[in-house]
């Protein structure tokens, strides 16, 4: 029976990820209701939920399924359906956000949350690093070239499909598949990376030094306003003048 309905997943491209948003459960816990040895040992909600995403009232009809058009068209408009898939929000507002859009904000928390709960450090990093990626989006529009390659490449979107720039987008995809290429198939030299290693860290100390030299030059200028002002420190009820009186200071510079 198990085995039958791993085939059944597979067939109807249900993945754990996708199953977990639809049981309310962490990816991790579909894996251990899969290893189960009958379906009658999942609690009895999920159960009744799998049931329901596989059309059956019993655990015999399962042998009995059909994977055709009709079956998948059932289980995409079930795992579609926001009533069933949406996370609880608790302090997040999704007001303002169209209704897609809700949902597409919705599935990234939820894959992020999943991601987290594994509760080690390189799950961590991906969070932390994913949040670094979308900060820079407004600044690069490289980012925005990048996840589009990544949309592309893994067959989520097809491949003249061009929202951004279209010809800085087309150079970038150009240039970005020649060197996943370079990189997948070794042809690059162990000494040639090393060199063009040496040069990107350099390029990242120089952002470092630039990012921490503004830091100062910001600090500075909002001890200098403060100092004018009459202040001593930066409050809810001053933040306003004060910043005020910074731009001030820093356009005496220009």
């Amino acid at each position: 029976m198990m085995e039958r309905l791993n085939e059944i997943l597979g067939e109807a491209g249900i993945s754990k990820v996708k199953l977990a948003k639809y049981l309310g459960v962490s990816r991790q816990m579909v894996y251990n209701y899969l290893e189960m040895d009958t379906i009658n040992e999942w609690p009895l909600e999920k159960k009744m939920k799998l049931f329901s995403l596989l059309n059956i009232k019993s655990t015999d009809d399962i042998e009995e399924i059909k994977v055709d058009n009709e079956f998948i068209k059932h289980i995409n408009n079930l795992l579609n359906d926001e009533s069933t898939t949406l996370i609880e929000k608790g302090g997040l507002y999704f007001d303002g956000i169209k209704t897609g859009d809700q949902k597409i904000l919705n599935d990234i928390i939820y894959l992020l949350k999943d991601k987290l709960s594994n509760n080690d450090d390189e799950s961590s990093a991906i969070a932390k690093y994913l949040y670094y990626f979308i900060e820079t989006l407004e600044t690069n529009p490289e980012t925005k070239f990048i996840l589009a390659y990544i949309a592309k490449s893994t067959g989520f979107i097809k491949a003249d499909e061009y929202v951004f720039d279209s010809d800085q987008q087309f150079a970038f995809e150009s240039i970005f598949y020649s060197a996943m290429l370079m990189y997948i198939n070794g042809s690059a030299s162990r000494e040639k990376l090393i060199e063009v290693h040496k040069k990107f860290e350099q390029s990242i100390e120089i952002k470092h030094e630039e990012k921490l030299s503004r830091t100062q030059e910001l600090y500075t200028t909002q001890s200098q306003a403060l100092k004018e002002l009459g202040y001593t420190e930066l409050t809810k009820e001053n933040a306003a003048e004060v910043l005020e009186k910074m731009a001030e200071i820093e356009s005496r510079k220009i």
